[in-house]
């Protein structure tokens, strides 16, 4: 086996010579003519992925809501209440990706990147300057160590763990991780998080800490220490009863190992606790002198949230969600400020500690959200008004969660193996939600954001500074009325007079449930099977003329919609594919691509096969009240490893 000191001397001599050597690859040639077969029907119809469900709309408000207004100060010192600057370099949404669908959402190994994933994130960082990226979940609990690519070339592969509580038991071994995701950054401004193994703490498996920091260098963001471990003694993690004085030890544990491990120099960059306000609170971890005792390590303090859970659907456990039922709880503002109020204390403290606080896995509902929801335009302004009301809660930052084909909440994936010689991607209503959050704050790193209080739950609406100037009105209409009867028009004015003109960008769709010709400012990314990272269609930027005598604008606000409303006269409103974009020079096959059982491929969250009624999810019961059992752990395994692949290490990736 090659030492780690020794590719380290073989990668820095061989970089400079290959940089041109790295090709993005795809399964899918950009920009291919379709087959006969139908781009919106979806190859496997029991693929969550792809679920056709439309769920009826709530019904509109009676009386109907028509007017709203909104005044704020043009300068920000003169308005109390609003957030902590949002000065992280990156987007305020970022992405946490299971670790065994790696393979189907960002890269088949180090040299076969997607160039779909890399134009989707290139529009991110268009907007933003720079995105972060988890790679983790309840996956990471069970990483092991694994040498070369598997047979087919990739970088996982699932197997039976052997153990006695469940032979459905996965693991997932990644080889050659680091290096795929330092050719990404090496691309576009990406960061990383990486998740350890927590699921024996009698033996700390450290390879991914070792790895990922010698090769990733400064594009690692942070390690995270235990995932939602206030669910470990539920889950059969640990011995029951599992207390956060327990969680303490156990990092005591880990860092004095750390402190005697040279291949891990960086000694101060961990996220925790990571609970999801389960079985304990944020407050349960600090009472135990959480802080006092690992703030010199920790690059952040992070929780894990979602608003319900689908855990019943999905494995038989717990207590049955009905989706229609659930669907007005997305598209009203009180469950994001009902979810804010556990954190305000815990927000308060990361100011004072001068750290970030970070919702570091987050999505529509756990166990892989819901049909009819959560591919919806409805969850898009649903995920819109929960980053924003995190924004002015003073969260630093969100990460939205990425599964595989079982699941209903992906920002994006790529079409099943069986099918993916003729379809394109599937870009999720969620994922538009991150790019407008990329837009809203912008690159300038001194966004804060206050929420105005509208009178109707309906219609949150919220105000942007940058530069302590005025800079955005962000509004929604999250009601659904053919009728036009609830049609709104919220009128913005400025205390010191509104400037003569302002731009809006709207996101529109035709309804809540609508699930396809989801626009951001004219522009889309297409439906099922039609997307390959790049938005299409022409820019539509609106033009209004506000009645400076009135000092009033009108902003029409159809039901439903949502609008970004431009104040400042230089602020950038052109934005909208980004310039850099991607394409293949290779794929995989283009025609007969070989068919892949459906239950291998199938993963909820990195969890599958055949009985998954067995296993669990990640973030399975991160949701407060719902008390719902796990009967079994899913296992999976990550770890980096350069035994494969160094020799596509880019110019200037490897830094020690």
């Amino acid at each position: 086996m090659v030492t780690l000191a020794q590719w380290s001397v073989l990668l820095a001599t061989a970089a400079p010579t290959v940089r041109g050597a790295v090709t993005v690859y795809g399964q899918i040639p950009m920009g291919h003519l379709t087959t006969s077969v139908a781009s919106d029907a979806a190859p496997l119809p029991t693929l969550a992925a792809y679920d056709g469900l439309v769920l009826n709309p709530p019904t509109p408000p009676n009386p109907p809501v028509t007017e709203e207004y909104f005044q704020v100060p043009r300068d920000a010192a003169q308005l109390p209440g609003l957030s902590i600057p949002h000065s992280t370099a990156s987007a305020f949404f970022g992405f946490s990706v299971e670790m065994s669908v790696i393979t189907q959402t960002i890269g088949k190994n180090s040299t076969h990147i997607f160039p779909t994933f890399l134009n989707l994130m290139s529009n991110i960082v268009e907007r933003s300057g720079e995105i972060w990226i988890r790679l983790g979940g309840n996956t990471q609990e069970y990483a092991k160590y694994h040498e070369g690519l598997f047979e087919d070339g990739r970088i996982t592969q699932k197997e039976d763990s052997g153990t006695t509580q469940t032979t459905l038991r996965q693991s997932c071994t990644v080889l050659i991780c680091s290096i795929m995701m330092a050719n990404i950054s090496a691309l576009l401004p990406v960061k990383w998080f990486l998740g350890l193994p927590f699921n024996d703490t009698s033996v700390f498996h450290l390879e991914i800490a070792e790895f990922g920091q010698q090769i990733l260098g400064d594009n690692l963001v942070g390690l995270q220490a235990g995932n939602e471990p206030d669910l470990y003694g539920r889950h059969g993690k640990r011995p029951e009863p599992y207390s956060p004085f327990d969680y303490n030890g156990e990092l005591f544990e880990l860092f004095d190992l750390i402190d005697q491990n040279p291949l891990i120099p960086v000694k101060d960059k961990f996220i925790a606790p990571s609970i999801s306000h389960s079985e304990w609170t944020p407050e349960d971890v600090w009472n135990t002198g959480f802080i006092d005792h690992f703030r010199d390590r920790l690059f952040a303090l992070t929780v894990e949230r979602y608003p319900n859970n689908n855990c019943f659907a999905q494995f038989g456990v717990g207590t049955y969600q009905d989706p229609q039922t659930n669907f007005p709880m997305f598209l009203t503002h009180e469950t994001a400020v009902s979810m804010n109020a556990g954190y305000v204390n815990s927000t308060l403290i990361a100011q004072q500690e001068g750290i970030p606080f970070i919702m570091f896995e987050t999505n529509t509902a756990s166990c892989g959200g819901f049909p009819g929801i959560s591919q919806s335009y409805g969850a898009a302004l649903w995920v819109l008004d929960w980053g924003l009301s995190m924004a002015s809660h003073n969260f630093s930052n969100a990460l939205l969660h990425v599964g595989g084909q079982n699941v209903y909440y992906n920002p994006w994936i790529s079409p099943p193996t069986n099918q993916s010689s003729f379809n394109e991607w599937t870009v999720g209503s969620v994922f538009y939600s991150s790019l407008i959050l990329a837009e809203v704050f912008g690159k300038s790193a001194t966004g804060r954001i206050i929420d105005l209080g509208a009178p109707s739950p309906h219609t949150p609406a919220y105000a942007v500074y940058e530069r302590d100037t005025l800079s955005k009105f962000v509004l929604f209409n999250m009601i659904d009325d053919p009728s036009g009867a609830n049609n709104i028009n919220a009128m913005v004015s400025v205390a010191s007079g509104v400037p003569a003109q302002v731009r809006v960008k709207y996101l529109t769709a035709d309804s809540v449930s609508s699930k396809t010709n989801i626009r951001w400012a004219g522009q889309t990314f297409g439906n099922n099977f039609e997307a390959d990272g790049i938005l299409k269609g022409d820019l539509d930027v609106v033009t209004i003329d506000c009645s400076v005598s009135e000092n009033r604008c009108n902003i029409p606000l159809r039901a439903p919609s949502f609008a970004v409303v431009f104040m400042a006269s230089d602020e950038v409103t052109g934005v909208g594919q980004a310039t850099a974009t991607f394409a293949t020079t290779a794929h995989t096959k283009a025609r007969n691509t070989a068919t892949v059982d459906p239950a291998v491929l199938a993963t909820s969250n990195g969890h599958s096969y055949q009985d998954r009624k067995n296993l669990g999810s990640t973030s399975h019961g991160s949701v407060t009240g719902h008390g719902v059992p796990q009967r079994a752990i899913s296992a999976v395994a990550i770890l980096t490893s350069m035994a494969v692949g160094g020799a596509f290490i880019l110019n200037g990736v490897f830094r020690r």
